[in-house]
């Protein structure tokens, strides 16, 4: 789950990371509100969506008196704002932040993430902020330095002094970045986090280390008990079909080709997409039916496949062990003939009473195009989206 940077900042608040003090805001003359309550004489207004790289788009700009501050909110709110991290769709701007200018020496980058090859929560610094931390590794990568936490220990103080004085902070600095490096590990641990990211962490002209801008990512798995968290979740940023298929329980990643695949089992999805690949198709989407296939979570699956138009084939690869063959053909039928599907759908069964589960595909008279394996199936899809 992703967070809006009003939200993380919040949360940073919460665990006390330093950040700017900010109003957020759904008109433009409420933007104008938060700036005379914040007070002094410049501020930024912040196009509010889940994806980086606003500035470039237009969704970062600095206000000198409140009628730009009025006016940068009415341009923004209401309007769609891509970014090139937005993955090629215009997301929403229901809200802006508007924020305290600050007046920047030095912009550093600082993240905590769970790195799966260590095998440990790592800390990611570097005194090159500001831009893409991909771009700073492919260009200069002795300016990443990286902390591994031992899960038993826990961080250390050591280890805080060891990345300050790698970004060649002074002792004050230092001791701040500590107390942030363990502010944001609290927040991670507590709040079930997957990531951290405060880019950039800038020095101000006072000296002080303040989060000017921040990510954060939570572990949908641990949603369950993090009811606040949960709350804070903006459907309007993510994809309407990926948002419908989480309403159901169905794990449904939206693609690019045109041949929809339903599936039970995340491997087994991701086998059939290979196999769609293998034999010259593209795959319109990962979807997982789960273990349970139930006629009514078939039904909900093969709408969310006809939401995209960009569908010309379906193929159907389903496995019984959980639940018998003949049980999820009687489902397939059932959820043909309510939803009315015209674009050729492929299926293809293996399993407990697959023998069965195949007579009653046969037996209901519906356009269905039975496989005898993956390959066929895929085959067939292929073939069948080319004719459509």
């Amino acid at each position: 789950m992703n967070f809006h940077e009003y939200q993380a900042k919040e949360l940073f608040a919460q665990f006390g990371i330093p950040v700017p003090q900010g109003i957020v805001a759904n008109t433009a003359d409420a933007a104008v509100e938060g700036a005379r309550q914040i007070g002094g004489d410049q501020w930024v207004v912040k196009a509010q969506i889940h994806a980086g790289g606003r500035g470039k788009a237009g969704g970062v700009k600095l206000a000198k008196t409140l009628t730009q501050v009025r006016d940068a909110a009415a341009k923004m709110l209401g309007t769609r704002m891509a970014t090139y991290q937005s993955a090629g769709r215009a997301l929403p701007v229901n809200t802006v932040l508007v924020t305290e200018a600050t007046e920047i020496s030095k912009e550093l980058y600082l993240s905590m993430l769970v790195d799966r090859t260590a095998k440990a929560v790592t800390f990611i610094a570097s005194p090159m902020g500001g831009v893409d931390i991909e771009q700073v590794a492919h260009e200069h990568p002795e300016k990443i330095f990286t902390v591994e936490v031992n899960f038993m220990q826990g961080l250390q103080a050591f280890e805080c002094r060891k990345l300050g004085f790698a970004m060649g902070l002074g002792a004050k600095q230092t001791a701040q970045l500590a107390k942030i490096m363990l502010a944001m590990f609290a927040l991670f641990n507590q709040l079930d986090m997957s990531l951290i990211e405060l880019n950039p962490l800038v020095i101000n002209s006072a000296g002080d280390l303040v989060a000017l801008d921040g990510k954060l990512n939570c572990d949908d798995n641990a949603l369950f008990r993090q009811a606040k968290l949960e709350a804070m979740q903006d459907v309007s940023q993510e994809d309407p079909l990926e948002a419908q298929a989480a309403r159901h329980d169905l794990n449904y990643v939206a693609l690019d080709g045109n041949i929809a695949c339903m599936v039970n089992g995340a491997g087994l999805a991701m086998a059939t997409m290979d196999v769609i690949k293998l034999y010259g198709g593209e795959p319109a989407n990962f979807l997982d039916v789960g273990g349970g296939a139930t006629t009514e979570r078939v039904t909900e699956a093969f709408k969310l496949i006809l939401g995209n138009d960009k569908v010309k084939a379906i193929l159907v690869n389903i496995f019984g062990g959980i639940v018998r063959c003949d049980l999820i053909a009687e489902g397939i039928i059932a959820a043909v003939k309510e939803v009315g599907i015209s674009i050729p759908v492929v299926v293809r069964l293996e399993g407990t009473n697959v023998d069965k589960g195949r007579d009653l595909l046969k037996a209901s008279n519906l356009s269905l195009i039975p496989a005898s394996d993956l390959a066929d199936g895929a085959q067939k899809a292929v073939a069948a989206a080319a004719k459509v």
